[in-house]
């Protein structure tokens, strides 16, 4: 009898260990910082599922949302996933999924694992936390391991820096991307807004992407034109300082620069280097 009891109780330890409510304590960390949500990850079917947006975010993809079908994209990589759809479509190929994403308190629950390896991250699991690290951004052949961002007002300054591969890539992709048509360097532009003259251009911000030593690879400066004046030209002008070129920019990529570093710094990825504000 003492026999079958204890069988039974280790059948209801098993059970209990292997159920959704056990799997709902599991932490998710992408490069060692944990992911907050309203709703936990869980199990179906030996998948953990978390939120797709949460994790999307931590992966530098965007997320379009329309009816049942919700659309991922990331440089290259693109990838369609229907709501009770077991049925993915990873750049123009139909890929099988081993649990259908479904909804959950008004959130798309998606497979951890497809999603992370789909977006290059790769995908670990130890005492009940699955860790999430993506790969890191490589200029040239050179790994870049923070980014730098400078801007200044009439008052003083203020130098972040960012880390996270994520988040440095989305915000070099959305450079990369949104560069316009390659223009002449304006006839006058600064950096300091007390010597800013009529039809100027300011910089708004300097863009440095670090390599381990702390040197800069690639450099980006964001130029806008005095507001207080008539429009003498284009809005908003990227300066490569890498290259030694002028290109065009737009508002729209220039609010997404902040939304990024936003979430960075919403999700423990952003250091405040100095701050000389009053």
């Amino acid at each position: 009898m003492k026999k079958v009891f204890s069988a039974i109780f280790f059948a209801l330890i098993v059970i209990m260990t292997a159920s959704p409510t056990y799997a709902a304590d599991t932490q998710i960390k992408v490069e060692g910082v944990v992911i907050a949500s309203d709703v936990k990850p869980e199990m179906k079917n030996n998948r953990t599922m978390v939120p797709l947006r949460v994790i999307s975010e931590h992966l530098g993809a965007k997320v379009h949302w329309s009816g049942s079908e919700v659309t991922l994209s990331k440089s290259s990589m693109k990838v369609i996933l229907r709501l009770d759809s077991s049925t993915a479509v990873k750049n123009g190929k139909k890929v099988h999924l081993d649990v259908k994403p479904y909804l959950k308190h008004n959130r798309i629950i998606v497979p951890l694992r497809f999603i992370a390896e789909t977006f290059g991250g790769k995908v670990g699991y130890n005492n009940y936390t699955v860790t999430v690290d993506p790969g890191p951004l490589v200029i040239d052949g050179v790994k870049v391991t923070a980014l730098q961002q400078e801007y200044y007002f009439m008052m003083g300054g203020i130098v972040n820096q960012i880390k996270g591969n994520a988040n440095i890539e989305v915000i070099y992709n959305n450079f990369v991307d949104n560069k316009g048509s390659k223009v002449e360097a304006p006839s006058d532009y600064t950096w300091s807004l007390h010597s800013l003259t009529p039809g100027a251009y300011y910089k708004m911000g300097q863009y440095d992407f670090l390599d381990q030593e702390g040197n800069s690879i690639k450099q980006f400066d964001i130029y806008s034109l005095s507001v207080s004046t008539p429009k003498a030209g284009p809005e908003l002008l990227i300066y490569d300082a890498t290259e030694n070129q002028w290109y065009l920019f737009n508002d729209e990529a220039n609010k997404s620069m902040y939304q990024f570093i936003d979430t960075a710094a919403k999700n423990g990825f952003l250091t405040v280097i100095s701050n000389t504000l009053p």
